[in-house]
């Protein structure tokens, strides 16, 4: 994640709650009914009257609802805070933006480290398991509750453009566009083996005691190692070259198993900066939700998951992206356009890896812009 301090165009916002009304159970994929949903969610700018203007932002997998602004009690702004704003990408002065913490997450929605109303305690692995398809159709309980029927746009990046696929082929008739940004239709195996390496390493800690340690020691160490592995693949090999190369914390003769290079420390930096604000139950849940994702089932070609769909779409992939390869990006364009639907596709030439889409800002607010300009207009004829 890009680290920033500066300050926000959008000032100070807070954490908005939508719970579900009471005795109401929201039904899974799979058939489990989870009592008292909440959804934790933020929005910028103004609903208007004809509730037209709406725009949801869906969040990656370390993201949460504060995708803009500053908390009060927080120096550093929300995760997109350089795309949405005034005169931004996602202008606040046009658009009214929403974006939400997923179920299955940890900062305020429904997740492992809920309080179960059946025990009292946090569910921890007696949470169920939830699925992308889950987590949109939470979100799509928040859209209703605030009275729009029809969204001008939904866009995310990595699991968060796979929740923004989900939402066109769930809602076709809820979204006017997508903007699904590197990511992926499914999960190839050589993604699901570094999300294993990750679940592995928590699992492995003593101190996570099979999800049980919501009173105890968390499994810290475990869940470090696991960022560690998972901010490698959002960088490029260039950019970690660039950034660091094989540049020494202090020079010495032979060596010690103690962290030498600068790539180790900021690594190590990671991992522990990222068990202070994240569950390590929430991460097996939410890596196991993307693994599984296959938008187009096991019966079909992703071309039939489109079919029927008028939703507009721009799909944005960045060059140098190894997690998510601009390939997996064309294959969606690919199926979108075998079914006449309107596609723009952009690969943007970027040195930063995965984690482009949350640093290249000029070259997004360009395209997302113009692209949300014209989608605006048609809905004005």
């Amino acid at each position: 994640m890009n680290e920033r301090t500066k300050k926000s165009e959008l000032g100070t916002v807070r954490t908005e709650y939508y719970n579900a009304p009471k005795g109401e159970k929201f039904i899974l994929e799979n058939g489990i009914k989870i009592p008292d949903l909440k959804i934790a969610y933020e929005a910028y700018g103004k609903l208007n009257k004809e509730k037209t203007n709406a725009v949801l932002i869906c969040h990656a997998l370390s993201g949460d609802a504060n995708a803009a602004g500053t908390h009060k009690d927080s120096s550093k702004p929300g995760w997109w805070d350089d795309m949405i704003g005034p005169g931004k990408a996602f202008d606040t002065e046009k658009y009214f933006v929403i974006c939400s913490n997923i179920i299955g997450g940890c900062k305020g929605s429904s997740g492992p480290n809920s309080i179960n109303p059946d025990t009292g305690k946090p569910y921890g692995l007696s949470f169920p398991i939830v699925s992308i398809k889950d987590m949109v159709s939470a979100q799509k309980k928040l859209v209703d509750h605030l009275g729009i029927e029809r969204l001008l746009s939904v866009c995310g990046g990595s699991m968060g453009g796979m929740q923004a696929l989900q939402w066109a082929v769930s809602y076709p008739e809820a979204v006017l566009s997508c903007i699904p940004v590197a990511t992926t239709h499914k999960h190839t195996a050589l993604q699901i083996a570094f999300d294993e390496v990750g679940r592995q390493a928590i699992m492995a800690d003593p101190a996570w005691n099979g999800g049980d340690y919501y009173e105890k020691a968390h499994p810290s160490s475990g869940l470090a190692v696991a960022r560690m592995v998972g901010h490698i693949t959002y960088m490029s090999d260039k950019s970690m070259e660039q950034k660091f190369g094989r540049v020494l914390t202090k020079e010495k003769l032979g060596y010690e198993f103690t962290t030498e290079f600068e790539v180790e420390g900021y690594l190590r930096y990671r991992g522990d900066s990222f068990v202070k604000r994240f569950d390590a139950n929430s991460y097996l849940y939410v890596t196991k939700a993307m693994d599984h994702f296959d938008l187009q089932g096991k019966n079909k070609k992703l071309h039939q998951a489109f079919r029927g769909i008028k939703t507009r779409f721009l799909v944005i992939a960045f060059s140098s992206d190894w997690l998510y390869p601009p390939y997996q990006s064309k294959e969606i364009v690919k199926a979108l356009k075998m079914n006449g639907i309107p596609v723009t596709y952009c690969e943007v030439s970027s040195d930063y890896g995965h984690d482009a889409f949350l640093l290249e800002f000029g070259e997004q607010t360009k395209l997302i812009g113009h692209f949300l300009k014209n989608v605006q207009k048609k809905t004005e004829k």
